[in-house]
């Protein structure tokens, strides 16, 4: 507990940081920025159905959150969650309308494995990238996620475009692949419950168990780790293919619960979003639930911003940017870490394949 309240106070600095910058920002403007802040909570958290719709849009955000983190505690940074929850999306959306016959506890089991698996298959491709071609995996991430896109695109324009061909969407899934909705019109659903759990297993995994200590001393130093025999490749491949699951899982279970069919825009960019979530919680997998219940809202409340004050809600995306920036000027370790990560006076690594062995 101490360790999660001592995370959680560079965070909260960042963000008072951001949101004072947006106060006099918004003052220079010449609009108030209390009655801004009011109208963006009330859009958030003022009823109901408004809390309910927070809770949606955040759900996405952990499971892309969670992908975020566990690959950056190994120091592999996966920019490609959107792609991996894109293709977790086409995956739930290709099987669904076929699982009509089947008990309702193994079709949700079904549609929900898939997503899971097709993000696997596609953070394991860059996580094999880097293992075996040393591929750096910021690019390769990035260049999946054009890929994604394209294949969804084409999904729904093509074979999995609904009968009547009016729209680029695919048919609706079965009934019994859907996760229920709860106290109606509200989107309360199974997946949120699932989404804490994940975040649980997730803390659990990276700090009580040997796989998760390794991971941790992977990311802190690849050469000590392979001198002490940690299998540099297995685990690479393996940590980034875990991550591309979770944000499969994040996919499917849009599908499952929300859309119930594929749309081209299944994602307005939750995989990116999902890199500053997880920062904010300082990788932390229980941190990451109440930073995207943040996000969540900001999304969400933004709306009624722009339609009771007149304000842009790409306000959102300022104070987002904002936070980033002010987390990586409050933690010098962090920066560094970017500065490695992308190459900056980064000593030379020997080749992963040969210290960690073949996957």
């Amino acid at each position: 507990m101490r360790r999660l309240l001592a995370a959680a106070l560079r965070p909260a600095g960042a963000i008072g940081c951001a949101l004072g910058v947006v106060a006099i920002a918004l003052a220079l403007l010449g609009a108030s920025p209390v009655a801004v802040a009011a109208d963006l909570a009330d859009g958030a958290f003022g009823n109901w159905i408004a809390f309910t719709d927070t809770l949606a849009r955040a759900t996405p955000l952990v499971f892309c959150g969670l992908a975020v983190a566990i690959a950056f505690h190994g120091a592999l940074w996966n920019i490609g969650a959107d792609g991996q929850l894109i293709v977790g999306a086409l995956a739930a959306g290709a099987i669904g309308p076929a699982l009509g016959g089947w008990p309702h506890t193994l079709a949700i089991a079904a549609i929900i494995g898939a997503g899971g698996l097709a993000g696997a298959i596609w953070g394991g491709l860059a996580g094999w990238l880097r293992a075996r071609r040393n591929v750096n995996e910021v690019i390769s991430t990035i260049m999946l996620n054009f890929i994604a896109a394209q294949l969804l695109s084409w999904a729904v324009h093509g074979p999995l475009m609904e009968p009547s061909g009016a729209f680029p969407a695919s048919r609706k899934i079965a009934a019994a692949a859907r996760l229920q909705l709860y106290f109606p019109p509200s989107r309360v659903n199974l997946a949120m419950l699932f989404a804490l759990a994940l975040a649980a297993v997730c803390e659990f995994g990276l700090f009580r168990t040997a796989p998760g200590f390794e991971l941790r001393a992977l990311g802190r130093n690849r050469r000590a780790s392979a001198f002490f025999g940690v299998p540099i490749a297995r685990l690479t491949a393996g940590a980034m293919a875990l991550s591309g699951m979770l944000a499969g899982f994040g996919g499917a279970v849009q599908i499952s619960a929300i859309t119930h069919r594929l749309y081209e825009t299944i994602s307005p960019g939750w995989g990116y979003e999902a890199i500053a979530v997880a920062l904010v919680a300082r990788l932390s997998p229980l941190g990451i639930v109440p930073a995207a219940l943040l996000f969540g809202a900001l999304d969400n409340g933004s709306q009624a911003m722009q339609r009771a004050d007149g304000i842009s809600p790409q306000l959102v995306y300022v104070i987002q940017a904002l936070v980033i920036i002010a987390l990586l000027a409050f933690d010098a370790s962090a920066a560094g870490g970017w500065r490695e990560a992308f190459g900056a006076g980064a000593p030379a690594e020997p080749n992963a394949g040969a210290e960690g062995g073949d996957v």
